[in-house]
């Protein structure tokens, strides 16, 4: 609870208070202290996500521990925002290079584009573009699933660059996978005069010294690579974009290198799963970011199986993909005991062409053998996960990965996106030991994996990563005990208000109202007889922002549920009341049997004068109790209609609304009376 802190959720309960029924959430807090929340104020409640293994200690009610616990954070929150807001400012500063806007020859690449994009591929295009535009270095990052078309958005990217006489550098994690993007620049370039090149292990000494010479003279447009390319002997001539793919698959020095290269030249960086850092550094505004949901044409899901290790099944699957003319991956990341796997496989399924391939082998081997399955001279590939990033073969629609237990699960979710990249249905089976019982962790990411099965699924993946990982090094290696002491959702909370406060907008803590009204508000037993929906229902309704979501809500229960019982209809006209105190910024509005009673907080919206103004109009209606608290007198046959008189004189009051605006503590705008600041 924002309020009380970490307390434990025991269920919804209904309770009589003044005489009506109301459902509450109940919470048990330290001392068995007990807190009941009225459902129209869940939006103070968020699920405890915190370090995996931390179990949190329960909060005392009463106690100042909580709001220590949240000052420090904040405190130490701020000085981080500074440091990332600084080196933000630091890089819209700094003068880049301004690329040309899209000319004749760009539109002539885009339009040789063998697929049909997809409304989201050309949106992150355009937004690309627009970041090249600009004369501050870009620092962009692209989040698209496996296969939905992030490596042409880079493509895009590159001819721009080239056309302006910049060159382009692309940096990778594995000597496959940098082989293969240089396979794939060269066909999209063809016909025009691009240099394309790769530097890898692939590549002897000598061929090496060769690439950086020419890069050096300006004779090389793209050169991909692993983070070979970041050594201190490797000088472009004029380098004006850098691509990044997977940008967690490196290490500590790369990525110190690359930090430098954002505050010198356009940086693209491409990802299928957001490791939480990254992903919450571009949901904070500290990094910008395009989001390509839409699955390409044609494209199907993957059908993904969890098993133990069992002969028949693997026997099965690998028989069936060979049978329709396909390959197959087996992914077994233990070099070790890796031929023997193979030399099992082969004597499982004896038509088969097996193949093995690992990070451990000398460069040249490991080539010969991906170029034999690419060339589908071998369809049985056993591997380690040196297959994981973005190594594209249509016609390899079966993988299985063994011990799929032991990997984490983006990495699972990466491995799998190696099949299902052309029309044919493809499959994936997880195979676990034989016996032993998983660990909780383990299983929740094998659940995980079988849930979101569906296309485009890569960002929520990554959601449920950071969950499970208990977001771990969001943004740097200490910041795992701030998350464990006041849970994941908290913390956020925590960081964009220090975020805007450093932006220098003004933020006013949010109003969270109190609304006592005879009424019965709720949602009954009988009309929604699942807990768990009613539960979901009430805090969706207490995060409204709107009349508009009000009503969307209402015709979604009509449509599930049926015809709305007087109760239902009741608690959504108590959050259309809530929507207009939020905007008023009144935290409380109270009936007394013949008036209602409204107290305002500071920087509310509403003009003192016009307040003052409508008192002395109908001064035997309305009257000030205090600076800040306002009585209503209400008139005998308004006391049955208490909602639509409630509304009415909120709907009175907003119309001296007034001034500048400001964001709370979540960012939503709010006008303040710039004059006195509050009703008086």
């Amino acid at each position: 609870h924002m309020d009380h802190g970490i307390g434990q959720y025991r269920g919804l309960e209904r309770l009589k208070v003044g005489g009506f029924e109301h459902d509450f959430l109940h919470l048990r807090y330290a001392g068995n202290d007990r807190l009941y929340i009225p459902v129209d104020r869940l939006y103070a409640i968020q699920k405890y996500v915190g370090q995996d293994g931390y179990i949190p200690r329960m909060d005392k009610l009463g106690s100042a521990s909580w709001g220590k616990t949240k000052r420090r954070v904040e405190k130490f929150l701020r000085r981080m925002a500074e440091e990332l807001l600084g080196l933000y400012a630091e890089r819209s500063l700094a003068k880049g290079h301004a690329f040309s806007p899209a000319d004749a020859y760009t539109h002539e690449f885009e339009a040789a584009f063998q697929y049909e994009e997809t409304p989201d591929q050309a949106r992150s295009v355009e937004e690309v573009y627009a970041d090249m535009e600009k004369n501050s270095p870009m620092d962009r990052l692209v989040c698209g699933d496996v296969g939905y078309g992030k490596t042409e958005v880079a493509m895009r990217a590159a001819f721009k660059a080239i056309i302006d006489g910049k060159q382009v550098a692309m940096l990778v994690p594995t000597t496959v996978l940098a082989e293969q993007h240089v396979q794939t620049f060269r066909d999209r370039f063809r016909g025009y005069p691009v240099e394309i090149e790769a530097i890898s292990r692939f590549r002897t000494p000598k061929e090496q010294k060769q690439i950086i010479s020419r890069l050096r003279e300006g004779l090389i447009d793209i050169l991909v690579g692993t983070h070979r390319i970041l050594s201190k002997d490797v000088v472009f001539h004029a380098l004006g974009l850098l691509i990044v793919d997977e940008e967690h698959r490196f290490g500590v020095s790369s990525k110190e290198r690359l930090k430098q290269l954002r505050r010198e030249v356009d940086v693209l960086t491409l990802t299928a799963t957001p490791i939480p850092r990254t992903l919450n550094m571009s949901l904070l505004g500290i990094r910008d970011l395009s989001v390509i949901e839409t699955p390409p044409e044609e494209r199907l899901a993957i059908r993904t199986q969890l098993s133990r290790f069992d002969r028949e099944l693997i026997k099965e699957a690998v028989q069936k993909e060979i049978a329709r003319g396909g390959q197959v991956f087996f992914v077994h990341n233990r070099v070790k005991s890796i031929y023997a796997m193979g030399e099992f496989l082969q004597r499982l399924i004896p038509h088969g062409k097996i193949g093995v391939a690992h990070g451990q082998m000398p460069e040249h081997q490991l080539e010969q053998v991906m170029l034999r399955f690419l060339h589908k001279e071998i369809n049985v590939l056993v591997c380690t996960n040196i297959i994981e990033s973005g190594l594209d073969i249509p016609s390899a629609n079966t993988i299985i990965i063994n011990r799929a237990d032991q990997f984490g699960l983006a990495d699972i979710y990466q491995l799998r996106g190696r099949v299902g990249r052309s029309k044919e249905r493809a499959y994936a089976y997880l195979l676990i030991p034989p016996e032993g019982v998983l660990s909780p962790e383990s299983a929740k990411r094998l659940q995980a994996i079988l849930e979101y099965t569906d296309l485009g699924a890569g960002f929520k993946i990554a959601l449920k990563d950071l969950e499970i990982r208990g977001a771990g090094n969001i943004l740097g290696r200490d910041q795992s005990g701030h998350i464990a002491v006041v849970g994941y959702e908290m913390y956020i909370r925590l960081l964009e208000k220090a975020v805007r406060q450093l932006k220098g907008e003004k933020v006013v803590e949010e109003v969270d109202p109190e609304i006592h009204l005879p009424v019965i508000a709720l949602l009954p037993q009988e009309y929604v007889p699942d807990t768990g929906q009613r539960l979901q229902i009430y805090r969706r309704l207490s995060a409204v922002g709107s009349e508009e979501e009000v009503q969307s809500i209402r015709e979604e229960l009509a449509d599930v549920f049926g015809v709305l019982p007087q109760e239902t209809r009741d608690l959504l006209d108590i959050m259309r009341i809530r929507v207009l105190l939020k905007r008023l910024r009144i935290r409380k509005l109270d009936y007394s049997g013949q008036h209602l009673v409204l107290f305002f907080a500071e920087f509310t919206p509403v003009s003192p004068s016009g307040l003052v103004e409508m008192v002395s109009l109908e001064p035997e209606r309305y009257r000030w109790i205090s600076e800040n608290k306002l009585m209503v007198r209400l008139r005998r046959g308004e006391r049955n209609q208490i909602l639509e008189m409630s509304k009415k004189v909120l709907n009175q009051i907003a119309q001296h609304d007034k001034s500048s605006r400001v964001s709370d503590s979540r960012g939503h705008e709010y006008h303040v009376s710039t004059a006195e600041g509050r009703a008086q």
